[in-house]
């Protein structure tokens, strides 16, 4: 059987209504605006109340893409949900695939932190290039405001609460042109969310683990020195594989960490600032939903437009990082 292209038909993307700006922070720890901005380029972020679910806010986005690709829920053959931060342990997909009425859908979830969408939009190239499956719905979702400590000055200015999603179909000419994928384990540490137990006893010579995960800790020069050196180095990689060069891209669309990265990135690639999407400044890191959140409000402004090549790249915790070289639209 021939493989079948892809394509990337529709997006959408959902933000909670709560924003905390940074002269709200400094009523928590000791910071400035100034100091967040020249640092990180963050003005605010958005944080979801208690009583608003990440599969509540990606059925908002995931409904906005689904209505630009010009299709119904009940047409989805898969919804994958790239997110870290679920409403239950066992995963979020499925609700998400209650929520939109997506009745023929298999959901699971794909856990790659920051790096989750792209991860995700190479995954659910697959199932549609091997003729699997035809309609696929991707989204990247987090809820990070639920894991910050709050009186972390190194992290709580970062962070921020959102969703996106794209609806990707099985298409005559493949839209996706190269990609490339990374994973470090053995740089874990820089940046993560673990679990701590304390030891409880069962039976007499039998004991457990039994405790939560602990608030995001991270070692910010780390990962901003790996991000710098392997970022232009994965989008270099795809790009060879998609045969094309730097200067051929329409737009460069990185994970909204740092702006500080983004800058620097750019300059690495020899890419002008005028082609890098950027809106850290209004959400700041929404990990998962970052990359779609952004597509989707460039897509929506205008910016972006049919057939423009776009290069996306992803990096964050595992460590994790990767790069898909794709063009917008059928």
């Amino acid at each position: 059987m021939q493989n079948t292209g892809i394509a990337i038909t529709g997006s959408g993307s959902a933000i909670p209504a709560t924003f905390l700006d940074n002269q709200g922070l400094t009523k928590l720890v000791e910071t400035s605006d100034e100091w967040i901005i020249t640092r990180t380029g963050i003005r605010q972020r958005r944080i979801a109340k208690k009583d608003e679910s990440l599969a509540a806010l990606a059925a908002t986005a995931s409904k906005r893409a689904i209505a630009m690709a010009g299709i119904t829920p009940p047409e989805l053959d898969l919804i994958l949900l790239a997110t870290s931060t679920p409403d239950d342990l066992f995963g979020s997909a499925c609700q998400i695939q209650a929520l939109l009425g997506a009745t023929r859908a298999v959901a699971f979830d794909l856990t790659a932190a920051c790096s989750g969408f792209v991860f995700g939009l190479v995954t659910a190239a697959q199932f549609i290039k091997t003729n699997v499956y035809k309609n696929v719905l991707l989204v990247g979702a987090d809820i990070l405001s639920r894991w910050v400590n709050w009186q972390d000055r190194r992290t709580c200015i970062l962070f921020g609460d959102a969703a996106g999603a794209v609806v990707l179909q099985a298409n005559q000419s493949d839209r996706l042109l190269g990609f490339e994928l990374k994973s470090d384990g053995s740089q874990n540490n820089c940046l993560n969310l673990p679990f701590h137990g304390q030891s409880k006893e069962l039976t007499p010579g039998v004991f457990i683990s039994q405790g939560n995960f602990q608030p995001i800790t991270m070692n910010g020069k780390e990962v901003y020195r790996f991000a710098v050196q392997k970022v232009p180095e994965v989008i270099d990689k795809a790009l060879f594989r998609a045969n094309l060069c730097a200067e051929q891209i329409d737009w460069l669309l990185l994970h909204q960490a740092n702006q500080r990265i983004l800058d620097a990135v750019a300059q690495r690639l020899n890419i002008p600032q005028q082609k890098v999407i950027s809106n850290i400044a209004y959400y700041g890191n929404t990990s998962a939903a970052s990359i779609p959140l952004a597509l989707d409000e460039a897509v929506r402004q205008g910016k972006i437009k049919s057939n423009d090549i776009i290069a996306a790249s992803g990096f964050g915790a595992g460590l994790t990082w990767g790069a898909a070289i794709f063009q917008w639209g059928r």
